[in-house]
């Protein structure tokens, strides 16, 4: 089975300003990675509804997922929704199923739905809903893009909603070496083992950490055993290693 793959769009003028620093990638990352869906691209645009339709369209071409966040709130900057039904050509106004998950919600906390809050019931037409048991207000699906909040708890939350209903291919397996030898020292043999073996993925990362100067090797495969084999040919290459 081909491992699916998938991109990532975060909005927002708050990120690129460097105001506000983005987890969500981090942790949306490791979660398709346990999932089998490899992440293969992630961009950063501004709340600006031009650029966020052309990212999506691009991205919801070019991967089998899209995963967006931020921009799904109830102020004026929060144009999200509005740019992603552009992009898949789909209606947007208030939706009944939406509406009612806030109705619900306010009424437990003893607060109004407002003008402003229903901005958050807007959904395209045809889309599913994500459910957000944070903060009630629902992300949703449309075609292959996932629309979710940019808050990293309510993110974080809807991830888990959605990871179960997404298919995906074997997990992605890793292990690491720590060598106390520069790259330029290991390169040669790394891009060897590398040719030989093009059913994992070999990275080298160097370190500097209390005055010591090495790389750290990661090898990565869906397959178990060639790691393993990787991992004794790394072993027997630079038995110094620890």
């Amino acid at each position: 089975m081909q491992t699916p793959t998938a991109a990532m769009l975060v909005i927002g003028d708050e990120i690129l300003s460097g105001r506000t620093r983005d987890s969500n990638m981090h942790h949306l990352a490791g979660a398709l990675t346990v999932h089998g869906i490899r992440l293969a691209e992630a961009r950063v645009v501004a709340d600006d509804p031009a650029q966020i339709k052309s990212a999506v369209q691009a991205l919801s071409a070019g991967y089998d997922h899209v995963f967006t966040s931020g921009g799904i709130g109830p102020t004026h900057d929060d144009i999200t929704a509005d740019a992603v039904a552009a992009a898949m050509g789909a209606a947007i106004d208030i939706r009944d199923d939406a509406r009612a998950v806030l109705q619900a919600h306010y009424d437990r906390q003893g607060q109004e739905l407002n003008t402003a809050r229903l901005r958050m019931a807007r959904i395209p037409e045809g889309a599913s809903l994500i459910d957000n048991p944070i903060s009630a207000a629902p992300g949703f699906t449309i075609g292959n893009v996932h629309v979710m909040a940019g808050v990293p708890v309510i993110f974080e939350a809807m991830v888990a909603s959605i990871m179960p209903t997404l298919t995906g291919g074997p997990p992605m397996l890793s292990q690491s070496l720590r060598i106390v030898r520069g790259e330029g020292d290991v390169a040669a043999p790394l891009g060897q083992l590398a040719a030989e073996h093009p059913e994992v993925s070999i990275g080298s990362y160097p370190f500097h950490r209390d005055g010591v100067h090495g790389t750290n090797i990661v090898v990565r495969s869906q397959d178990g055993a060639a790691v393993d084999a990787v991992m004794g040919a790394l072993a027997r290459l630079f038995p110094d290693a620890g």
